[in-house]
């Protein structure tokens, strides 16, 4: 049991432009979903005030959370392994530092079944492909005391989007779709791109391009005569960016369509739809935008089924605002939560 007996739960989605929140009927199954919160990442005054009122604290005043993060410098990287060198004590470090060019002593990194999950077995000479997960073991320690200070008691602390692919994935079973989908988490400076199947993480690759990088471009297309009047506009939702939305996105695209091509080649598979996990509200039209730019359709998840299929329920005026995917990685965290068999269980 993570929480104490007498708390309700709570599950903490901290992404790099808004903040999700669930407030939970209790700490185990079956759970319901009483009250659903959103804030902007600089809103600390609206989270800890809410935190602090919130019904469900520990006698401690925090509210016990289970927290999922996106650190800008995460790792989450498919690659097929050697199965001779398996049992070397340093050949996964090996693999961290010339394949993904990090440096493995400083970072804190599980290794992962792509396929399920569940951590990696050395023992089986005949699982290759590994999903390498982790991050900076000194920004566990940034991430706790800022949790600590927003009054949320991080219980448990995971990579938000190993807990969004495992939802996603999960939620593919449970339609029995056999169609892959290019998930897309768009930050400041890097974009996290996956192709995800109801198999698995099929193939995960970071570039070097984010919507930092729309900016000088909105000024450029306006006129305007700074980058921060641009950086106002872009996420302002007050000025409609969808004709203008091929060239804000064009660097982006290259780098999506070849990696989308060289996945087509190699499976004979065709990507289904685009997913959009970390885009606020206002930017919305940047996934529809993506995906016109691809010729694919914009992924659509219906949230209540695949949760009640999983024992999850939501309390009247608790359902998630629209569109429903981007509450995607806080319900895979709530689904673990609920011991629920999601791939993201393990991890």
């Amino acid at each position: 049991m993570w929480f104490g007996k007498k708390t309700k739960g709570f599950c903490v989605d901290f992404g790099e432009q808004s903040v999700l929140i669930a407030r939970l009927s209790q700490d185990e199954a079956p759970l319901v979903v009483e009250e659903l919160k959103e804030f902007g990442v600089a809103d600390r005054e609206g989270m800890t005030g809410y935190l602090k009122s919130a019904e469900g604290r520990g006698a401690t005043g925090y509210a016990h959370a289970k927290c999922g993060i996106y650190p800008a410098r995460r790792l989450i990287r498919r690659q097929t392994l050697d199965l001779k060198r398996l049992k070397e004590p340093a050949y996964f470090n090996e693999v961290v530092g010339q394949q993904f060019r990090v440096e493995a002593d400083k970072y804190t990194i599980l290794v992962l079944n792509p396929m399920d999950g569940m951590e990696f077995d050395t023992s089986k000479t005949t699982q290759k492909e590994a999903l390498f997960c982790g991050l900076l073991s000194d920004e566990i320690i940034e991430w706790q005391d800022k949790l600590l200070e927003l009054g949320v008691y991080p219980e448990r602390l995971e990579l938000g989007s190993v807990a969004t692919l495992g939802a996603l994935v999960n939620y593919l079973k449970f339609k029995q779709s056999k169609m892959p989908i290019l998930v897309l988490e768009l930050g400041d400076d890097s974009t996290q791109s996956f192709i995800v199947s109801a198999e698995g993480v099929d193939v995960s690759r970071p570039i070097p391009s984010g919507m930092a990088a729309m900016i000088p471009v909105v000024q450029k297309e306006l006129g305007l005569k700074d980058e921060e009047s641009a950086k106002k506009l872009f996420y302002s939702n007050t000025f409609d960016f969808t004709s203008m939305g091929g060239t804000l996105i064009k660097k982006l695209l290259k780098e999506l369509q070849s990696s989308i091509g060289f996945y087509e080649v190699q499976t004979g598979q065709s990507i289904g739809g685009v997913l959009c996990t970390q885009l606020p509200a206002s930017l919305g039209w940047l996934g529809t935008t993506i995906a016109g730019s691809l010729g694919v359709s914009q992924f659509k998840v219906e949230m209540n089924p695949w949760m009640e299929s999983l024992g999850v329920t939501f309390a009247p005026g608790a359902q998630p605002a629209t569109p429903d995917e981007r509450w995607l990685g806080l319900f895979g965290l709530i689904a673990t939560s609920n011991n629920a068999s999601a791939p993201a269980e393990k991890a």
